[in-house]
């Protein structure tokens, strides 16, 4: 039977639709890049300060583009603080936060998602009623626990507690552990593996981007973190690079320039590395609020 042929008000419909879904689309867009504007602005006041002189700092209105770019500032500011030994602090406290983070999420969210034991879902509930405690209400508690175990100034406060979880990356786990299908594992109990090796050898593969996020999240949280190393450290030569940035800062001016300069020599690892992982970020995040 053939179909019946458009009327001439149904032409004219179909090409204000179209013109309304060309118009919301231009519009999303618009609106995507204003976004991405005022996200990337810091990003890029940071680096043109980073290159104005001292003289360049003091005119007002402030210049958008550097007049005179001063690349000299980047070396400045590696020789002005031990930035190379605060490098290499931040990046020990990196290392050892991430090992103890992808060890310890997945075993434990392991465990509230694959295995069955009396009040686990009451026990989940109180470890994620634990994501609103403030930082700044506990401080005092760890601080106290710490000095008596002996181990403030010294790095164990920053790293040793990676190794126990965070509710949010466990959290974070356990969704995309309960995505797997429990076949997987009762075929692998029934071919004669313990639990252990079900975890490790079956599920712990499945849940590799999971895993990266999570190890991604924990590097950002260390290189980015200020206020734990300013309060279990006191040696000046175990700061880390956060902690060196106020070096800068004196009673009666700040470095703005140098400042800005090692900032971006900071920020530049993290930008890579998001930019080098960010699609198994996103899919490991997307993966794990997707049921």
């Amino acid at each position: 039977m053939a179909a019946p042929a458009k009327t001439f008000r149904e032409v004219p419909a179909r090409r204000s639709r179209f013109k309304g879904k060309k118009l919301q689309v231009w519009v999303s867009r618009l609106l995507l890049l204003l976004f991405c504007a005022a996200f990337l602005l810091p990003l890029y006041w940071m680096i043109v300060t980073a290159l104005k002189s001292d003289q360049e700092l003091a005119l007002f209105p402030p210049t958008l583009f550097p007049l005179e770019p001063q690349w000299g500032n980047f070396r400045e500011a590696v020789t002005y603080i031990p930035f190379f030994r605060f490098l290499n602090n931040t990046l020990i406290v990196t290392a050892l936060t991430v090992v103890g983070a992808v060890i310890s999420n997945p075993l434990i969210a392991y465990g509230f998602a694959r295995l069955e034991w009396p009040g686990r879902d009451k026990v989940f509930l109180l470890v994620m009623a634990t994501v609103f405690i403030p930082f700044p209400v506990v401080i005092i508690a760890l601080f106290d626990i710490f000095a008596g175990l002996g181990w403030i100034n010294t790095f164990l406060p920053l790293v040793v507690p990676m190794f126990f979880g965070s509710a949010f990356w466990i959290f974070l786990m356990r969704q995309f552990l309960m995505q797997i299908p429990m076949e997987v594992s009762d075929a692998a109990r029934i071919d004669g593996a313990n639990e252990f090796q079900v975890f490790s050898q079956v599920v712990l593969p499945l849940t590799l981007p999971a895993v990266g996020v999570i190890g991604i999240f924990a590097a950002l949280h260390a290189w980015n973190d200020f206020i734990g190393p300013l309060i279990y450290l006191q040696d000046e030569s175990l700061y880390t690079l956060a902690i060196g940035l106020t070096f800068f800062r004196s009673q009666y001016d700040v470095q703005f320039n140098l400042l800005m300069a090692a900032s971006t020599l900071i920020v530049l690892p993290v930008v890579v590395i998001f930019l080098l992982f960010q699609r198994a970020f996103l899919e490991g995040i997307t993966l794990g609020s997707v049921k």
